[in-house]
């Protein structure tokens, strides 16, 4: 898989369940996501646009993404959201596709332009490394299934603080899809459940 199929994948809406661990205060918080992703052709002016804003040649991008999230979490004071959306435009290397640059419009832990890293690891995960002004960030996105994606992150401070998180996400079906997998779900279940200890 290559990092423009690794997005095409990740194409559509997707509910988040994540658990964060604040490390120097040893406790975790809870909190949930929605999140929508939209692959992008390498002509799309966003990508070009990126582009141009990175001062890097348009041409070198295979593509990228539009990433809507709306969520909140557990300690969140009155007033506080996690929410907003980026753009950002993929430029693999010339002599190793499956590493480049990740050229944002906007970062997730500093609201400013920034170039990360990726690279498409052996087993088709994709890890994406971030240096900001003030932190710097490793993730990792993979997928057990189609419709199953798995992240975990983890932020450090320069003043040592870090926060590590995983994160559960589900590709949310439109009312069609919910429908025909019902259906193959319950068939699943009558079968599945002669072979449980539990029945469930």
């Amino acid at each position: 898989m290559n990092v423009m199929e690794f997005f095409q994948q990740s194409a559509g809406q997707w509910q988040s369940q994540r658990t964060t661990h604040h490390l120097p205060f040893r406790r975790a918080e809870l909190g949930g996501s929605r999140i929508l992703v939209e692959a992008l052709s390498a002509d799309h002016e966003k990508v070009i646009e990126i582009c141009k804003m990175h001062e890097v040649d348009p041409a070198t991008a295979v593509g990228g993404a539009y990433v809507q999230w709306n969520g909140e979490m557990a300690w969140d004071k009155e007033g506080e959201d996690h929410k907003g959306e980026t753009v950002f435009a993929l430029v693999p290397d010339a002599d190793n596709p499956q590493t480049g640059n990740l050229l944002r419009e906007r970062g997730y832990a500093e609201i400013v332009p920034v170039i990360g890293r990726y690279e498409m690891d052996s087993e088709n995960g994709l890890v994406l490394t971030t240096e900001y002004e003030t932190m710097s960030s490793i993730e990792r996105f993979w997928f057990p299934s189609p419709d199953l994606r798995m992240r975990t992150s983890v932020v450090k401070r320069f003043g040592g603080l870090s926060t590590a998180s995983f994160c559960a996400e589900s590709r949310v079906e439109t009312v069609l899809e919910k429908e025909k997998d019902d259906a193959a779900a319950r068939e699943a279940f009558a079968v599945g459940s002669q072979h449980s200890s539990f029945g469930w």
